[in-house]
């Protein structure tokens, strides 16, 4: 039996993460914000769910649910940061107040986490850490340019910490899902107090599009953590997991654009030491 801890398990893939994990027989230590979600949580499986009050913003509450669960089940074996939240406007329209809490929570809340855990991981040589990004965190699009880059810093911070850990016995996975049915472009997203009509046809037609598209994404939570859970249980684990066609055509649209350019301008990019070098 394996032990989970898993962030923000009060909806959207951070719960149905944990009831797929559940219903295998894990173990689950999820983190809500309230008593009445600490209550239900824990009324999924008694004895093996326990649910944590924790802010990722505040490290010594995070110090405090990391060291509850640990304590709980005698370690965590699987670490998800899936905690998070969006942020829709024009690079000009958010304010740095939002600029600032998006990374506070989606970047520092993560890392904060990270380092809460891992200790426990080193000492035990063995673990492993999903942390829950986007196709937005390899490619970006208009209106959604600071959350995209939470997401990028994210993934980048995985990529360099999966090359720290490997030695060490723990495995890095990097998830990022498409468009998924959660409440991540309704409730759970954040928005501008004013729009700039200059942006109209790009951040504009965007937060048209996921308005239109809000509840009704092809994406479906529940495989997406049937993935998740084999990628952990897989002996080779990668370090980037694309959820949804969605991801794959867009992600693979940047990579293609991105590879082209580079080879381009590859005379140039080449030109630039020392001629005597």
């Amino acid at each position: 039996m394996a032990n989970w801890f898993i962030t923000g398990v009060s909806t959207g893939f951070g719960r149905a993460l944990a009831e797929a994990v559940l219903a295998k027989g894990d173990s689950v230590t999820g983190t809500v914000r309230n008593d009445a979600a600490k209550a239900e949580f824990e009324k999924l499986a008694p004895g093996r769910a326990l649910a944590v009050l924790l802010d990722v913003t505040d490290p010594e509450s995070v110090l405090r649910g990391v060291k509850e669960g640990e304590q709980k089940f005698s370690g965590i074996d699987v670490l998800v940061n899936n905690a998070g939240y969006g942020l829709e406007g024009a690079i000009e329209e958010v304010t740095l107040s939002q600029i600032r809490a998006q990374f506070e929570v989606n970047v520092f809340g993560a890392v904060t986490v990270i380092q809460a855990a891992l200790p426990n991981m080193r000492k035990r040589r063995r673990g492993h850490i999903v942390n829950i990004t986007s196709m937005g965190g390899l490619t970006a699009f208009p209106g959604v340019g600071i959350y995209n880059g939470s997401k990028f810093a994210l993934d980048g911070i995985s990529e360099a910490l999966a090359k720290e850990v490997k030695p060490l016995g723990i495995n890095v996975t990097i998830v990022a899902p498409g468009s998924f049915r959660t409440d991540w472009a309704g409730r759970s997203m954040v928005h501008v107090d004013e729009q700039i009509a200059d942006y109209a046809a790009t951040a504009g037609a965007f937060r048209k599009s996921l308005a239109e598209r809000n509840g009704r994404q092809a994406g479906d939570p529940q495989k997406a953590a049937e993935a998740i859970i084999a990628v952990v249980n897989s002996d080779d684990p990668p370090l980037r997991l694309l959820l949804g066609p969605d991801a794959l055509r867009f992600v693979g649209a940047k990579l293609g654009a991105l590879q082209s350019e580079i080879m381009r301008w590859a005379p140039v990019s080449a030109a630039t030491n020392f001629s005597d070098t």
